[in-house]
C-alpha cells in the first residue's frame, strides 16, 4: 500500500519539519526585524547628527550674502542625489545644487539640470529660517533603503536553504515511515479479512515505537489465532463425538421403522423423529466439512478449474428442480473463454449448489435466479442473483457467521451453514466475497483473483 501525495504531506514527519521550520522562520524573522530596526535607527541619528552639524556650519555665516556664497560653494562639490543644499535668499534667489518644490501631491526635488527632472529617493531633509531666508539641507536616504533590501536577501538567504533541507528530510523521513506503517496497515487488513497467520514479522531498522507496535500486533494476532483455533477445535471435538451417537440413534431409528406392529400415528411421529435426525446429521456434517476447510487443507488438491463448465453443469442440474417451483433458472456466461482459477472442484460446486439452493428456498414462484460469469485483467467474477425479497443490509454481515437465519427463514428448510460454508471456502481460495442489493433481490458474489 502506497501512500498518496496528500496523504504523505499530512504525514507526522512533514509536520514536524513544517512546525521546525516554522518556528525558525519566526525567530530567525524577529531576530533579524529587531537587528535592521536596530541598525536604521542608528543610520537615521547619525543622518539627523550630520545634518544639524551642515546646519551648525551655516549658521557661522555672518549674513545672507556670506551664507549664499557658502551654499553656492558647497553645492558645486555635492551630488544633488546624495545632499541637497537649497537656500532661499532675501531677495527671492534661489541658491543651491537643486530646488525643494511643493505641489498638492507634497514635497519635490528638482535639479538643475535642463527640464528640471525631478530627483528620485526618499530624503531626510532639515529646514530652518536663516539671515532672512529659508535654508534646507536634505540627506539621502538610499544607504538606508539598501540596508532594507540587504536584510531581506540575508533573510531569503539563511531561510531558504534551511526550509528546503528541513522538508528534504522530512519527506525522506515521511516516505520511509509510509513503507512501515504500510506494512503495519497491510497486516491488519489481512487480520480484519480473516487472515490470523499474518504477522508484522522482523522490523530490522525500524524506530522503537513502530516496532513495539509490530510486536504488540503479532502478539494480538497469535492470541487471536490461538482463541479461534480453540473455538475451532472443540466445535470439530463436539461434532465428533456426537457424530456415532447420532448415526446410532439413526440405525436403532430405521430399524424400528421395519417393526409391523407400528399404529399410523406412531409412524408418522416416527418419520418426523428420523426427518430431525436427518436435519441434525446435516448439521454436524457442515460444521465439520466447515472446520476441514478453516484449517486450510483443501489447498494441497487444488488445480485449474474451469467455472464456464462447473457453473453449466449445475445449471443444468437444478434447472428441473427450479422449474418444478415456479422459478426460472438462467445461465448467463461470456462468449469468450473464461480463465480458469486454481481450487478444489468439489468444493467451488458446493458453492455453486448451496447459492442456488439458497436463492431458491427464499424466492417465491415467478422469481428470476441468474447464475453469471465474467472477467477482467486481474479477477474472475461469478455471482448469483436473484430477484426475490433480498436481505436486508444491516444482516449481510450477520448471515455469514454459523448458523444465524433471518427471522423470516425460521420457517423454511435449512440449518443457517449455508453462506458461512461460501465463505469458508471463498476465504480458501483467497476469494473476496461481497453480497449486494440486486433492486430488488439480493447478489452473491465471489471475486478470484486471476
Amino acid at each position: 500500500m502506497i501512500l498518496t501525495r496528500v496523504s504523505l504531506l499530512r504525514s507526522m514527519p512533514i509536520r514536524l519539519a513544517a512546525g521546525l521550520v516554522f518556528l525558525f522562520s519566526l525567530v530567525s524573522l524577529l531576530g533579524l526585524l529587531a537587528s535592521y530596526l536596530y541598525t536604521q535607527a542608528s543610520f537615521e541619528e547619525t543622518l539627523r547628527a550630520d545634518l544639524t552639524q551642515d546646519m551648525a556650519g551655516f549658521h557661522a555665516a555672518p549674513s545672507a550674502a556670506a551664507l549664499a556664497s557658502l551654499v553656492e560653494a558647497e553645492a558645486r562639490n555635492t551630488d544633488p542625489e546624495r545632499v541637497v543644499l537649497s537656500y532661499f535668499a532675501p531677495n527671492g534667489r534661489h541658491y543651491g545644487n537643486a530646488l525643494v518644490a511643493r505641489d498638492a501631491d507634497g514635497y519635490r526635488i528638482l535639479s538643475y539640470l535642463p527640464g528640471n527632472p525631478e530627483i528620485e529617493g526618499r530624503f531626510l531633509a532639515l529646514t530652518t529660517s536663516l539671515r532672512g531666508g529659508q535654508l534646507t539641507v536634505a540627506r539621502s536616504l538610499a544607504h538606508i533603503d539598501a540596508l532594507r533590501e540587504t536584510f531581506l536577501n540575508i533573510l531569503g538567504i539563511s531561510l531558504l536553504p534551511t526550509v528546503l533541507v528541513a522538508l528534504s528530510g522530512g519527506l525522506f523521513l515521511a516516505r520511509r515511515g509510509a513503507r512501515h506503517v504500510a506494512v503495519i496497515s497491510g497486516t491488519l487488513d489481512q487480520l480484519t479479512s480473516g487472515n490470523l497467520q499474518a504477522r508484522v514479522g522482523a522490523v530490522k531498522g525500524w524506530s522503537d515505537d513502530l516496532a513495539r507496535i509490530g510486536a504488540k500486533i503479532d502478539q494480538m494476532a497469535r492470541s487471536q489465532e490461538d482463541v479461534v483455533e480453540s473455538l475451532r477445535q472443540v466445535s470439530s471435538d463436539i461434532a465428533h463425538d456426537l457424530k456415532t451417537p447420532i448415526q446410532r440413534a439413526a440405525v436403532h431409528l430405521d430399524e424400528l421403522s421395519q417393526s409391523p406392529d407400528l399404529t399410523g400415528n406412531a409412524r408418522e411421529m416416527l418419520e418426523k423423529a428420523q426427518a430431525e435426525l436427518d436435519r441434525i446429521v446435516s448439521i454436524f456434517h457442515a460444521l465439520l466439512q466447515l472446520a476441514q476447510i478453516e484449517s486450510g487443507s483443501p489447498r494441497a488438491r487444488f488445480a485449474p478449474v474451469d467455472l464456464s463448465e462447473l457453473c453449466r453443469t449445475f445449471c443444468d442440474v437444478y434447472e428441473p428442480a427450479a422449474t418444478e417451483n415456479g422459478q426460472t433458472l438462467i445461465c448467463a456466461l461470456p462468449d469468450v473463454p473464461v480463465r480458469p482459477v486454481m481450487g478444489d472442484r468439489t468444493l467451488l460446486g458446493q458453492v455453486l449448489a448451496n447459492l442456488i439452493e439458497n436463492a431458491m428456498h427464499h424466492t417465491p414462484q415467478g422469481s428470476r435466479i441468474t447464475v453469471a460469469l465474467c472477467q477482467s485483467e486481474a479477477h474472475v467474477y461469478l455471482a448469483v442473483t436473484d430477484n426475490g425479497p433480498g436481505i436486508p443490509e444491516a444482516e449481510w454481515d450477520l448471515v455469514l457467521r454459523r448458523l444465524y437465519r433471518l427471522d423470516r427463514s425460521r420457517m423454511t428448510p435449512g440449518n443457517g451453514l449455508g453462506l458461512s460454508l461460501v465463505a469458508g471456502i471463498a476465504q480458501v481460495h483467497d476469494a473476496t466475497l461481497a453480497l449486494k442489493d440486486a433492486g430488488p433481490g439480493l447478489q452473491v458474489g465471489l471475486r478470484f483473483p486471476s
